[in-house]
């Protein structure tokens, strides 16, 4: 019997399985999820109720919109333009993703296709095995709406593909293809489209039906490579929530208001 467990959102709903895998599942708003800004509050809090739960033994991250999720509201961007509350309880909550992540004693999968953004792509990549559609499209769009990338790569892409790659895809805001994202490896598997939700859900059994403590003492252990990243981490999320303050962030928002490019100041820094 299925168990579902309540969240103050309808971004995204949590289903407990027989087998003790929870499905985290993002749900579309007009064919394709976000995250408003109660779903960003909701995904912050609710790794501490998964890794917490007795019943659940692992965690699948999946979608069943178009995309895997197209990030944050632009409503909730835009307040954060002019509300120095609002990029303080952003801050927060992106802080309590990452650090609810990696302090998870469940293991965490991810399905990952179509687009993945802002939160959506931090969720994706921060899971201990990432499987991606060959067609998906992995996006950090950071610098192109004027803010320093901060909500999950620092901590974890230069682990994953290497510092140049990183900072090659981070600074151009380039598009990664799933077949691309697994061949620099920042995915852990990419595979046909029509296979990605079989091949995720028989990795997240496998997990579940493993020991529970040589799991997660694996991933605890190698989760302090992430530790060791922390305060670049927050150096990256406090500048990030900066230049949200800053014209060229009002000027990247603009942009795709209007659909765009953006044309950025060309004040020194």
């Amino acid at each position: 019997m299925t168990i579902s467990l309540p969240v103050e959102t309808s971004n995204f709903r949590v289903d407990i399985d027989e087998q003790g895998i929870a499905h985290l599942v993002f749900q579309p708003a007009g064919g394709m999820p976000v995250t408003d800004a109660q779903g960003h509050a909701a995904l912050a809090g609710i790794w501490h109720q998964l890794s917490a739960h007795p019943q659940v033994r692992a965690v699948l991250v999946r979608s069943e919109g178009k995309a895997f999720c197209a990030g944050g509201e632009l409503a909730m961007v835009e307040d954060m333009l002019v509300s120095e509350q609002a990029r303080q309880r952003v801050m927060r909550e992106a802080r309590d993703i990452v650090r609810g992540m990696i302090d998870c004693t469940k293991p965490i999968v991810s399905a990952i296709h179509g687009a993945a953004v802002g939160a959506g792509l931090a969720v994706a990549l921060l899971a201990d095995i990432s499987v991606a559609a060959r067609t998906a499209k992995l996006i950090d769009g950071h610098t192109k709406l004027g803010v320093a990338a901060g909500d999950h790569a620092v901590v974890i892409w230069p682990l994953l593909c290497g510092m140049a790659k990183a900072k090659y895809y981070l600074l151009l805001c380039e598009t990664l293809s799933g077949e691309e994202a697994e061949r620099i490896g920042l995915v852990s598997r990419v595979v046909d489209a029509e296979q990605l939700q079989a091949e995720a859900l028989d990795i997240a059994r496998r997990l579940a039906a493993g020991s529970r403590s040589a799991i997660a003492g694996t991933r605890r252990s190698l989760n302090h490579w992430l530790q060791a990243a922390w305060p670049a981490f927050e150096a990256s999320l406090t500048a990030e929530m900066m230049d949200f303050s800053q014209a060229d962030a009002k000027e990247g928002v603009a942009a795709i208001r209007e659909k765009r490019a953006p044309v950025f100041g060309k004040d020194a820094i």
